[in-house]
Formats: C-alpha cells, sequence, structure tokens
C-alpha cells in the first residue's frame, strides 16, 4: 500500500516537476542569452542558429518515437494541424522571441525574466476567452485566479515605472555597462514594451498549443515542426534585419556558441516537448503559473555573472507579482482536487475491473 501510495504521489508531482525543470531552463537561457548578446551577438541570429540546434537535436526522437514506435498515437497531418503549427512556429520563435531579447538588449535580464510574469496572467485570460479555463464568480477558487491575474499584471507595471534606490550594488564592482543600460529610461520603457508584447505572443503560443494537441497529440513531432518551420522563418526576418551586416553570422567559440547550443537543445527542443506534454495534461494556465521562479533564478544568477544591479522597486514589483501568480496557482491546483485524474486511475484499477470501468479508466488516463 505504501508502495502504491508513493507511486501515486510521484505520478501527481510530475507536472509540477515538469514546469520547475522549465523555469529552470529558461533562467539560465536569460542570463546566457544576454552574456551573449552583450559580447555582440545579433539577437535575429541567435534566433534563427538556436533553432537549427533544436530542429537537428529533437528530430530523431519525434522520428523514432511518434512515427515508428507509437505511430498509432499520431493523426495524421492536416491542413488544418499544418496552419496550426505554422501559426505557431510564427507566435514563439519570430514573434516572442525576437520582441523578448530585442527588449533584454535594452534592459537586463533580471528585468526581462521579472516581466515574464505578466505571462500567467495573458494565458488566462486567453484560456477564459478561447473556454479552456471556467470562471465562477461565486467560487473562491476563480476569484483567486481573477485577483492573482490583477496582482500579476500589477507587480509587472511597478517593476517597469518604479526603480528606487539600489539594494544591492553589481558583483565584484564591475558595473559601467550596466549604468550605461539604467540610467537611460526611454530604452528601458520601450524595452519593457518589446518583452510584454512578446511574452502575450508566447501567452498566444501555449494556447494555440493546447488546441493543437488536442488534434494533434505527439508533442515530439509538434516540437520537430516547431522548430523547423521557426528556422525557415526567422532566418527570413534575420537576413532582412542584418542584410547590411553579414560578418553577425560568423560564430567564433566562446559565449555565444554555448548560449547557441544550450538554448537550442535544453529550450528550443526539450522544453518545447515537456512544456506540450504538460499543457496537454494539466492546461495552459498550469504551464505559465511558475513563472515567478524563473524571477528569483535569474536575480541570483545575473547578480553573480553579469553584474547586475538590484533595485527596491523591482523587487517590490517582483514581490507583488509572485504574490498574485501564487494565487492563480492555488486557484488552479484546486481544479484538480475534486477529480484527480491519478486518484481515479487508481480506484478503477484496483476495484472492479469490468468492461465498463475499463474503458472509462481508459479515457481517464489518455488525459493525464
Amino acid at each position: 500500500m505504501e508502495k502504491h501510495e508513493t507511486q501515486h504521489w510521484f505520478v501527481r508531482a510530475k507536472p509540477f516537476i515538469a514546469v520547475v525543470f522549465l523555469q529552470f531552463g529558461y533562467a539560465i537561457m536569460d542570463v546566457l542569452s544576454k552574456a551573449a548578446m552583450n559580447k555582440g551577438m545579433s539577437n535575429y541570429v541567435f534566433i534563427v542558429y538556436r533553432h537549427v540546434v533544436a530542429f537537428i537535436f529533437i528530430t530523431p526522437f519525434a522520428l523514432y518515437f511518434d512515427i515508428y514506435k507509437y505511430k498509432k498515437v499520431r493523426n495524421k497531418m492536416t491542413f488544418s494541424i499544418f496552419m496550426k503549427i505554422v501559426l505557431l512556429s510564427f507566435l514563439e520563435p519570430v514573434i516572442g522571441q525576437n520582441l523578448y531579447f530585442l527588449g533584454m538588449k535594452y534592459t537586463t535580464a533580471t528585468f526581462a525574466a521579472a516581466m515574464t510574469n505578466i505571462l500567467p496572467a495573458s494565458a488566462f485570460i486567453l484560456a477564459c476567452i478561447f473556454r479552456l479555463e471556467k470562471i465562477k464568480v461565486k467560487c473562491i477558487r476563480s476569484q483567486a485566479k481573477v485577483v492573482g491575474t490583477i496582482a500579476s499584471v500589477s507587480g509587472a507595471m511597478v517593476m517597469t515605472l518604479i526603480k528606487g534606490p539600489v539594494l544591492l550594488g553589481t558583483f565584484g564592482g564591475n558595473s559601467h555597462n550596466q549604468h550605461t543600460d539604467e540610467t537611460n529610461t526611454q530604452p528601458v520603457v520601450a524595452g519593457s514594451i518589446m518583452i510584454a508584447l512578446g511574452c502575450f505572443s508566447c501567452a498566444c503560443f501555449v494556447i494555440v498549443q493546447a488546441i493543437t494537441l488536442k488534434t494533434y497529440p505527439a508533442p515530439l513531432s509538434l516540437a520537430s515542426w516547431i522548430c523547423f518551420l521557426g528556422t525557415l522563418e526567422t532566418a527570413v526576418v534575420a537576413m532582412i534585419m542584418e542584410w547590411c551586416n553579414p560578418s553577425v553570422w560568423y560564430i567564433k567559440w566562446d559565449m555565444r556558441l554555448l548560449s547557441i547550443v544550450y538554448t537550442g537543445i535544453v529550450c528550443s527542443g526539450v522544453l518545447y516537448f515537456v512544456q506540450g506534454v504538460v499543457v496537454k495534461s494539466r492546461g495552459p494556465v498550469f504551464v505559465t503559473a511558475v513563472s515567478p521562479l524563473c524571477t528569483v533564478i535569474v536575480a541570483i544568477l545575473g547578480y553573480f555573472i553579469l553584474a547586475e544591479e538590484l533595485f527596491l522597486g523591482r523587487v517590490i514589483g517582483a514581490v507583488i507579482t509572485c504574490l498574485g501568480l501564487y494565487l492563480v496557482a492555488w486557484g488552479k491546483s484546486k481544479d484538480y482536487t475534486p477529480s484527480d485524474p491519478v486518484i481515479q486511475e487508481f480506484v478503477f484499477s484496483a476495484d472492479e475491473g469490468n468492461v465498463k470501468n475499463e474503458h472509462f479508466a481508459q479515457e481517464i488516463i489518455t488525459i493525464q
């Protein structure tokens, strides 16, 4: 009995472990990407190479698992599904990442990660519009989601508009680049707007991903398609934006190559797949609810690696945002308490095994 309880606890904890892994991956991406761009890396070229690496890495796994081993799970490619994949590759690789990294150039890695805390709010609103999330006005769970959404957006606005005094100076006293970026308010505001628009595009990506996986339940193949089409689309954008600067395409064995390989394999390869699996089982709002963890990790890494300063206004805004997002997470987690699919699976497998119950249990298993 204890063995069964341990197994069931681990199965229920897997989605939470997965989203925490997502945030660790994105946090390291922010730090490495900012370091690469500080060395002169073009954000447009960076995104192209990132998706080339991701496509080369993820495609063999998709060919083996989705086509060879579990080919019955993957539906046939239709024109409707293909157009959804094209939209996905345009929303996240082209719009989301280009705006996000361009905004990061005008701000800092910590600030960019903190601004992504509006992603859960955007995803929550879009999920309600597309009826992927249910709202009951008199229910405390729904109230927590709404209040948390408002708080997260308010916290992001505080981080954008209020800087305040410096709480922690740059680590090691290497602060000349930081002051150059931070003392000019106009680039910071422009960068924050770009990051906010990029986050909204990523929220749209998560919603469309959830819709696509209903008709194309193959996260590996979907990730491979997104990386392939994303490579083509971002290459066109990069060639237009860097037409007069062909030298940006040359990469040396330094931080730029490391950031490309890491973000390609981990962020655009593995994380696309992991995110797709969690979105398919728990919904888009659940995936984005742990974003505050990324802010904390980036703030710590950015302070030691990128010599970034911590300002009071941004700390206050981050705290407000974190509180709001955990309200959303609390309300969302309660959605699965009354009818936890793992618990139901255990009941059906332990009790009577008639055909009707087995059929219903099989349906439950498919949504885990």
